[in-house]
């Protein structure tokens, strides 16, 4: 496993974690993440936060050869000139296709056989705005008022037979063709990126996942441990709860968390606790001013 953290902004915090793990069963990692930040270009103070997960597939070494590949051409292209407010999602989609020609061209020099392939998922935060691409079932999920919403859609056989009706979700977690990509990175000499744009509050929180995870976690455990915990350590709960689950591969979890600026990070569980034990006193407190009201009106009218 590893974990990061990352940055400051004018109005909040984005603290991130990240962890991956081989798992019981591989023999090697096949996932790579990223996070990486950079300051402003324009001297705004405003710094953008890349963060990414891949899940590579293919022969003997070939899958992490192809998530290795997408990682750092991501971060390359991506990187590769100053960024403007409103570019982050046609430079996210064109650093996708560069990444798909590589891992494409290096498979098909090999011969067939050689072939790989691997899913992304790429997350940009800059200031409040929120970018998210996609290709294959790394998914992306966005945890706001104690719920998580999958933000991504799955490119997987099981998730288009969801789509058309023909399976529940249900059934879709538990087949056994639920590892069948439909589109991923390096399989076609073209793809299609899916990209989705969100305006972050503060209190939000990101969770980028390879399938490894988010096949053996389910959501009411995501939001638990995402909200309870600092990044950092959410992130190796996650890993650690996919693999208590049976998890057979790889598993990588990316968290960011968008807390208020002057919030003690570092001290997330007892924040929330606290937060969770003045509630209850302050409502009886409120229920008791109430109560006393109401007689008093009464003996008043009386």
């Amino acid at each position: 496993m590893r974990s990061v953290e990352a940055h400051t902004l004018d109005e909040m915090k984005v603290v991130v974690g990240a962890a991956s793990d081989t798992g019981s069963v591989r023999e090697q990692n096949e996932d790579a993440i990223l996070v990486e930040t950079e300051s402003a270009a324009d001297g705004s103070n405003e710094p953008s936060m890349l963060l990414a997960v891949a899940d590579g597939m293919g022969g003997y070494q070939r899958g992490e050869v192809a998530s290795q590949i997408a990682i750092e051409t991501l971060e390359k292209d991506y990187r590769g000139a100053p960024l403007g407010p409103t570019e982050a999602p046609q430079r996210l989609k064109r650093a996708f296709l560069s990444a798909n020609d590589l891992i494409f061209r290096d498979g098909s020099a090999e011969g067939e056989e050689h072939m790989m392939g691997t899913t992304l998922v790429a997350a940009v935060i800059q200031g409040h705005d929120l970018t998210i691409a996609n290709v294959g079932d790394s998914r992306a999920y966005l945890v706001r008022a104690n719920r998580a919403t999958q933000v991504t859609r799955d490119h997987s056989l099981v998730a288009e037979q969801v789509a058309a009706g023909a399976m529940t979700e249900q059934e879709a977690r538990e087949s056994q063709h639920r590892n069948i990509i439909t589109r991923a990175l390096g399989h076609r000499q073209r793809v299609d990126v899916d990209v989705f744009e969100i305006r972050l509050l503060p209190e939000d929180r990101l969770l980028l996942t390879s399938d490894g995870l988010h096949d053996y976690v389910d959501e009411t455990e995501m939001v638990q441990t995402t909200l309870n915990r600092p990044p950092e350590d959410a992130a190796r709960e996650l890993v650690s709860l996919a693999l208590q689950h049976g998890s057979n591969d790889n598993v990588s979890a990316v968290v960011a968390w968008m807390a208020p600026a002057g919030v003690a990070t570092e001290r997330v569980p007892e924040a929330v606790a606290a937060r969770g034990s003045m509630l209850v006193p302050l409502i009886v407190l409120i229920g008791v001013i109430v109560f006393i009201a109401v007689v008093v009106l009464l003996l008043y009218v009386a």
